[in-house]
């Protein structure tokens, strides 16, 4: 069964602390916009490795693909 948008979004938010998060998608891929304070000072491969940790399995399992818009609260101002 493909996940949802919603659920998507769930996922990520059970593992990321997240001030603003968006998920649109078709079940296989998904665009998300997701603005948290753990990304300061972190490059953008690593806000990515801080989301793909978040979904865990779920990435390799579930999900085909993700594009992700990764910024942190003052960069979403």
């Amino acid at each position: 069964m493909l996940p949802t948008p919603e659920q998507v979004k769930n996922y990520i938010a059970a593992g990321l602390e997240c001030t603003h998060l968006e998920v649109e998608g078709d079940g296989q891929h998904f665009n998300a916009v997701i603005v948290s304070s753990a990304f300061a000072g972190k490059r953008l491969i690593q806000r990515h490795q801080l989301v793909y940790a978040a979904l865990g399995d779920r990435m390799r399992e579930e999900i085909h693909a993700l594009s992700m818009k990764t910024l942190t609260p003052e960069e979403f101002k």
